[in-house]
């Protein structure tokens, strides 16, 4: 039992990073094997995180409208979190497009190969996204994980809730209380993160041989860059016009983007993006728990912004294609409004490339060639993703008058405290 005291008095940024060096140690020496050894303790805390999202959503949006007092502050609060999603889009892609063209990473790059079963993606229509969004049945919707439409019916029975007055108090109670219910779940797999990032991070590196990088390096060079200056200068840029500590946002987010750099999933970091976002930045629960899984499923800044920028240089470098203004001006436009003509769509960033190089008329082969180099992409651009998920919140409660500067100021990485500890 004191073995057991200990091992939860250590922090948990700490218990998570101590999982991801001996993650990478396992797979290094075990090499190819690794996947098989440790890779289903990787996909039992992915399976974990999954069976929490859908509840946690679904009774979250639920408790969070029906304790607001007004639609007027529904409208307001939406239009702000959609139009600073579309501005950190806009900035990401010039990001990529800047990163893209200073580092030239199509350039020398020769002989590539697609895998034999790659086809390319197929762009859904916008209206059908739209419509997709109404769910013709809510429980198939919670079965089938459709975050989207969970997040829909959720707000409309919360609206009807509101509506119906005194008469549904305790229906409004007990969404609280299960609510409640699944934060305490939540409580009880975030203690399985350290053992799950092992078992993710050591099958990633037994898998992947430096054979596979080294054709892509100057790729996955720029990347890595775009969606490190996106992180570090303009959020952190924002963060300081809105008079906030970045340095304080980012600690208190360190524990989500851990999440989400070894699962490649935004929605398996979105419990702790919420809980982060609420817990360690101050935003009142009533909009995180609408704003983070609606930006976990539209606001996709590594995936849908930077990824399809580099990309389209990358493949036009690749096949000695000169890329003119108003392709730019497609690929900007591409990026920005497709990310909510394909929210909710699987193998999101696979569907942008397609999109916005379909749009600039640029080789859609060029995209198999990165399939090989995915998994490694995915994981700074999954990042990318959870800390845009996680800034919007914060931007929009500063300028509401909803943020608890208290909270934020005290800049915590814990996200269960001493009292609520499992053990």
């Amino acid at each position: 039992m004191s073995l057991l005291t200990s091992w939860f008095r250590i922090r948990f940024w700490k218990r998570v990073a101590a999982g991801f060096v001996l993650g990478a140690l396992a797979g290094w020496v075990f090499g190819p094997s690794a996947a098989a050894w440790f890779g289903p303790l990787g996909e039992l805390y992915v399976t974990l995180i999954k069976m929490i999202a859908v509840p946690l959503v679904f009774f979250a949006v639920l408790h969070s409208v029906s304790s607001l007092h007004g639609v007027k502050d529904v409208a307001a609060l939406g239009g702000r979190t959609f139009a600073w999603f579309a501005a950190t889009a806009t900035l990401a892609v010039a990001v990529g497009l800047v990163v893209a063209l200073v580092t030239q990473p199509g350039l020398g790059v020769e002989g590539l190969a697609a895998p034999a079963n790659w086809k390319p993606k197929v762009v859904p229509e916008p209206i059908k996204v739209l419509l997709d969004i109404v769910p013709a049945n809510p429980f198939r919707a919670l079965a089938d994980g459709k975050i989207l439409q969970v997040i829909f019916f959720a707000g409309l029975l919360g609206l009807a809730l509101v509506k119906i007055g005194e008469k549904s108090a305790g229906l409004r109670a007990l969404a609280g209380e299960a609510n409640n219910g699944m934060i305490q779940v939540t409580r009880f797999v975030l203690e399985v993160t350290p053992f799950g990032t092992f078992g993710l991070i050591a099958a990633l590196v037994g898998s992947y041989g430096f054979e596979k990088l080294l054709p892509l390096a100057s790729f996955v060079g720029a990347l890595y860059l775009a969606c490190a200056i996106q992180i570090v200068v303009v959020y952190g840029g924002l963060l300081l016009t809105h008079g906030l500590n970045p340095l304080k946002f980012f600690r208190a987010a360190f524990p989500a983007m851990q999440v989400a750099f070894t699962s490649s999933s935004s929605f398996a970091a979105m419990p702790i993006a919420l809980r982060s976002v609420v817990r360690n930045m101050g935003v009142k629960e009533e909009y995180a728990a609408f704003a983070v899984p609606l930006g976990a499923s539209i606001k996709m800044d590594g995936c849908g912004a930077i990824y399809p920028a580099i990309s389209a240089v990358f493949i036009a470098q690749y096949f000695h294609l000169d890329l003119q203004p108003a392709q730019y001006v497609v690929i900007l436009l591409a990026s920005v409004l497709g990310s909510f003509g394909t929210a909710g769509v699987p193998g999101t960033a696979t569907v942008m490339v397609t999109l916005v190089l379909s749009s600039a008329g640029l080789p859609l082969e060029g995209i198999g060639y990165l399939v090989a180099i995915d998994r490694i992409l995915d994981m700074m651009r999954t990042m990318t993703n959870v800390t845009g998920q996680m800034l919007v919140p914060v931007l929009v409660a500063r300028e509401r008058g909803i943020l608890d500067l208290e909270v934020y100021n005290r800049a915590s990485s814990e996200l269960i405290a001493e009292g609520e500890q499992v053990a």
